[in-house]
C-alpha cells in the first residue's frame, strides 16, 4: 500500500509540474537565486572550515579553550562544544552536520548527539540581522532584542531537553588530550569536496521547497489564518515574506516571524535529516524539539512586545 501511495504521489507531482510549468519555473528560479546569492557565499566557507578543523585535529585546541565552560553549562563533552559553536554561529544545517561528523568520528555518543541536535541547530545571526530584521521587519531597534531572543530560546530549551537525555549523558565531562595539528593538501581537497556535497544538498532542498511554496501560494482559499498557519512553515525565507505581505503591522507580524525563524521551516528539517544520515539519529524527536523551541520563542517575543511600542 505504501509503495502504491508513493508511486501515485510521484505521478501526481510529475503531472502537476507538466500542467503548470510556469509556476514550477518561478519556484525553482527563486530557490536557485536565493541559494546562489545568499547560501553559497555565507555557508560554504563555514562548511570547509569546519571540515578542516576536524580533519587536521585543530578542533582539539579550540575545544580545549572553550570546552570546559560549555561542557559544564550544557553537560556535553569538550568535543561536543564545537557543535554548539557552529550551530549557533553558522546557521542551518551546520549544527546538524558537525554533530553528525562528531558521531561518525566516535568523539560523542549517539545519545550525546541527539541532545546536541535538540538545541544547537539554529538560524545564523547574520541571517537574522540581514534578512529577518533589516530586510523584512525593517526596525533596527528590534535587532539586538531579536537576536538575543532567538539565542536564549534554544539555550533555555536545552535545560528542558536535558531532563529527557540526562540518564544517557554519562560522558558529559569527558575531555580529550590535545592532538597534534597536521595538514596535508589532501585534507583541503576533501574539505572542499565535502563542502560542495553539503551545499548542493542544501540547495536542492531549497529549490524543491521553493517550488512547493510557489504552488501553495496559488491555491485558492478564503481562509487567511489557514494560509498563515500552513504556507510559511514550508520554507523560512519565502515564509517570512509571506507573513510580512499579509500582516497589517510589524507588531502583528513579529511573533509569527520570530517563531518561524526559530523553527526554521520544513525545508531546514529536511536539510537536517540529510545531514544526520548514517548516524542513527532520528528526525522526529528533532522536529518536536524545534516546535517546542518555537513556542518558547513565541512566548518570549509576546512578553517583549508588552514593553515596547511598535
Amino acid at each position: 500500500m505504501k509503495r502504491i501511495l508513493f508511486f501515485l504521489t510521484l505521478i501526481g507531482c510529475f503531472g502537476v509540474i507538466l500542467c503548470f510549468p510556469k509556476l514550477a519555473f518561478q519556484g525553482a528560479k527563486g530557490g536557485l537565486l536565493l541559494w546562489f546569492r545568499s547560501i553559497i557565499p555565507t555557508l560554504f566557507p563555514f562548511v570547509v572550515l569546519s571540515n578542516l578543523f576536524l580533519s587536521t585535529n585543530a578542533v582539539s585546541f579550540l575545544t580545549r579553550l572553550l570546552g570546559p565552560f560549555l561542557s559544564r553549562l550544557f553537560h556535553v563533552n569538550e568535543q561536543g562544544s564545537f557543535a554548539i559553536l557552529t550551530g549557533f554561529l553558522c546557521g542551518y544545517p551546520m549544527g546538524a552536520k558537525v554533530t553528525a561528523d562528531l558521531i561518525k568520528r566516535n568523539d560523542i555518543t549517539k545519545k550525546e548527539g541527539a541532545y546536541l541536535l535538540s538545541f544547537c541547530n539554529n538560524t545564523s545571526p547574520m541571517f537574522i540581522i540581514s534578512y529577518v530584521i533589516l530586510q523584512n521587519l525593517g526596525e533596527e531597534r528590534l535587532l539586538l532584542p531579536s537576536v538575543c531572543i532567538l539565542i536564549v530560546s534554544p539555550l533555555l530549551c536545552s535545560f528542558l531537553f536535558r531532563l529527557y537525555y540526562r540518564s544517557d549523558l554519562t560522558n558529559m565531562h569527558r575531555s580529550f588530550a590535545l592532538q597534534p595539528v597536521r595538514f596535508r593538501f589532501s585534507y583541503l581537497d576533501n574539505a572542499i569536496t565535502n563542502g560542495f556535497e553539503t551545499i548542493t544538498k542544501v540547495g536542492g532542498y531549497m529549490i524543491l521547497f521553493s517550488i512547493v511554496l510557489e504552488f501553495l501560494s496559488k491555491v485558492p482559499t478564503d481562509s487567511i489564518p489557514l494560509q498563515l498557519a500552513v504556507f510559511p512553515s514550508v520554507e523560512i525565507t519565502g515564509g517570512i515574506s509571506f507573513i510580512m505581505k499579509h500582516a497589517i503591522s510589524v507588531r502583528q507580524a513579529y511573533i509569527p516571524v520570530m517563531a518561524l525563524t526559530s523553527f526554521g521551516g520544513f525545508c531546514s528539517v529536511s536539510q537536517t535529516n540529510s545531514m544526520i544520515q548514517g548516524t542513527g539519529l532520528r528526525i522526529f524527536p528533532y522536529l518536536i524539539e524545534k516546535l517546542i523551541t518555537a513556542m518558547v520563542t513565541s512566548l518570549i517575543s509576546y512578553c517583549y512586545l508588552q514593553f515596547i511600542p511598535l
